[in-house]
């Protein structure tokens, strides 16, 4: 009863105003006491808003404001009436009493539509300013059945913020703040820093109230929501810092804290691995949140979106509380626990987010994660040769979604940092003296074009015989491409037994997976040779070729005894690394005739190795032909049944023949034969080296 006698007072006193007489201002007038009369001549307390002729007044007076707006340049009569007679608060009043039921929906189309069709910057007015932060204030309570109304208003609001920007510092204030504000603009930058802080720190601040209606259940509501949120972040310039620097920091923190808590509720036990690390990319502005794994990656999509058109000091904010909120707060303790299925998912969901990142900013966060936080890069790498083949799969997928990122740290992290010394080779590489193919990169030193194993390879019109303008090269790119091709003995293949095995399928996956990798690189300003190796005193230096490497060719010296699905993954990696167009990765990964040091490998060497445990593994092998072709059309699901004797031996051995053939599709792109000179060239290449003359 207090309230409904304090809201009559107020009534009363609008009623008693008088204005001069205008048939706008009159109408305008008119549809103002009617509304008002409701409250004084009703005895119905419980008849909703919408049943009476308050809605219809409402939109009669908007509509009087914008077609005297469109009249007259200056601020109408009709204008000033609801500015001088604060309209606007008691409405706000009203809405907060819900009296009648529903009113506040009514009192959020008002201001809506306010704000949205008048051309004037009414955020500048403190009679607007005021009750629209105060009706900002009661969005998002809890339970609230005007959800949609209240996105709206928002989304309004943020829109007029966006087309007078100045405001932002004023609208992320509570009330009782702008009067001291508007008062004292002159003061100390720290007492403004100050000022700021607490007023962004309120429960119900703007930012707080759309960041809750992001997670309405309702698409529509949503989505207004993010946008609100969007518009907002693309005006807080941060740099240098000053009076919205508190506000940028609470977005960070609450945008983080959303992706914290989302993650939070994914279901670790009951998600798959396989299922995660290639779970669809949906777009925030999908109507679609089915599964909370769905929900995660949509909130990511929008932060994503968010820090990519974010000024930049603020974009780097809102990463930064990504890093450390989420990823060092949450993720890192799962990575490091002992529990498999703690490690498994993780990395799977891990796998999953860099795959999606496309934002600079905050890739550069999640690159900071995996690449520089101690024990992170250690860990994931020693998972790459998990014992569980589900972690050796997780891992080994994430490394291949980081070498298909757009950043050169991720190559110089884990790959051309440890080559960089070249101290794999026992003498300078384009040395005088005549080198030889190493002892464990050839068949006794035989000529590759001379292998009587190699019957399938590139044809020899693509392939014509090596010119040697350079007497001094190790070896032509031909002798390259046949030795990739030859590596594999003849009664081994069984490609041709199933299918044309021609080389054209594997040039054309070849040609797209160096000219992506190439893409990636065309801003790196990669040299065009390899540096000239460091000295060492005394003995030769020790080469380590990084833990990255070490791994995978520790793991492909196993291909013929672990699952087929990680010697696929295995291979993958290995075949992206060749397919980026460094000298470095060239010579220790593509070139077969390069002197190793002592204790060196490369991956020409590795693959030598297996071949000869191959040659023995098969002599125990019965009618190895037929069971070759039933292993391989198992794999291609031709052929149901596969007998489980020696089955890992002869799916490594599928692979390990389609792994040599991709290596010499990559050299065959990359290293085209020049008029010049036949050795690597920069770049993918043509369709084929050029026909002897």
């Amino acid at each position: 009863m207090e309230m409904f006698s304090k809201l009559s007072g107020m009534l009363l006193n609008a009623l008693e105003t008088r204005e001069p007489t205008a048939d706008l201002l009159d109408s305008f007038i008119d549809h103002w006491r009617s509304i008002t009369n409701y409250y004084i001549q009703t005895t119905d307390d419980s008849r909703p808003a919408s049943q009476t002729d308050i809605p219809w007044r409402l939109r009669q007076m908007t509509d009087i404001l914008v077609y005297e707006e469109k009249q007259q340049e200056e601020p109408g009569r009709c204008l000033e009436f609801l500015l001088q007679n604060r309209l606007l608060e008691t409405l706000c009043t009203l809405g907060k009493a819900q009296y009648p039921p529903g009113m506040s929906q009514q009192v959020l189309l008002f201001f809506s539509r306010l704000l949205s069709q008048m051309q004037k910057p009414l955020l500048q007015l403190v009679p607007v300013r005021t009750p629209v932060q105060k009706l900002i204030g009661l969005c998002a309570l809890p339970g609230s059945c005007t959800e949609k109304e209240e996105a709206q208003f928002l989304l309004a609001v943020c829109s007029r913020v966006s087309q007078d920007p100045h405001m932002l510092r004023y609208i992320l204030q509570p009330p009782d703040r702008l009067l001291a504000s508007n008062q004292s603009t002159d003061a100390a930058s720290c007492q403004s820093e100050a000022s700021a802080s607490s007023a962004v720190q309120s429960e119900r601040g703007l930012l707080w109230v759309l960041l809750q209606l992001s997670s309405s259940q309702r698409p529509a509501v949503r989505l207004k929501a993010c946008e609100g949120l969007l518009q907002l972040a693309s005006l807080l310039d941060v740099d240098p810092p000053g009076e919205l620097w508190a506000a940028a920091a609470q977005l960070g923190q609450l945008l983080a804290g959303r992706l914290q808590e989302l993650y939070s509720l994914l279901p670790l036990e009951e998600l798959q691995a396989s299922e995660l690390r290639s779970w669809p990319c949906p777009s925030w502005r999908s109507e679609s949140q089915a599964d909370h794994m769905t929900r995660f990656l949509t909130w990511l999509d929008f932060l994503d979106e968010l820090t990519a058109d974010a000024p930049q000091a603020l974009s780097l904010q809102v990463s930064q509380c990504v890093l450390q909120r989420w990823l060092m707060e949450t993720l890192r303790p799962q990575l490091l626990n002992a529990c498999e299925r703690s490690v498994l998912v993780s990395t799977s969901v891990l796998c999953c987010v860099v795959r999606l990142v496309r934002s600079p900013s905050l890739l550069d966060q999640v690159l900071e994660f995996l690449l520089r936080t101690p024990s992170v890069l250690q860990l994931l790498l020693r998972h790459c040769d998990h014992t569980s083949d589900q972690i050796s799969m997780a891992s080994l997928s994430l490394v291949d979604e980081l070498l298909q990122k757009p950043h050169r740290d991720v190559l110089d992290t884990l790959v051309l940092g440890f080559l960089e010394s070249r101290h794999y080779l026992t003498s300078p590489a384009g040395g005088a003296e005549d080198q030889q193919p190493d002892s464990d990169s050839s068949n006794d030193g035989q000529d590759p074009e001379d292998d009587p194993f190699f019957s399938d390879g590139f044809p020899d019109d693509h392939l014509p015989p090596p010119r040697l303008h350079q007497p001094a090269a190790p070896g032509s790119a031909a002798d390259i491409i046949n030795s990739f091709l030859g590596l594999v003995p003849v009664q081994v293949r069984s490609a041709h037994l199933l299918q044309d095995g021609g080389y054209e399928s594997y040039v054309l996956d070849a040609r797209s997976l160096v000219s992506q990798c190439q893409a990636l690189s065309l801003q790196w300003v990669w040299p065009q040779t390899p540096p000239p190796p460091t000295c060492s005193s005394g003995e030769e230096a020790h080469f380590f070729e990084g833990h990255l490497l070490r791994v995978l060719f520790e793991r492909l010296g196993r291909m013929l005894q672990q699952p087929y699905e990680v010697n696929l993954q295995l291979t993958a990696v290995l075949s992206r690394l060749c397919a980026f167009s460094h000298p470095l990765l060239d010579e220790y990964l593509l070139d077969p005739f390069i002197h190793l040091s002592a204790g060196s490998r490369s991956l020409f060497a590795v693959l030598v190795r297996v071949v000869g445990e191959l040659m023995e593994r098969i002599q125990h092998v019965a009618d190895l032909p037929q069971r070759l072709l039933d292993t391989r059309r198992h794999l291609l699901g031709l052929h149901l049944d596969a007998r489980p004797e020696h089955l890992a031996l002869l799916q490594g051995v599928i692979v390990l023949e389609e792994f040599c053939k991709e290596l010499a599709a990559i050299a065959f792109v990359k290293m085209p034969l020049d008029r010049n000179h036949d050795r690597f060239c920069s770049g993918p290449g043509s369709a084929g080296p050029e026909p002897a003359e």
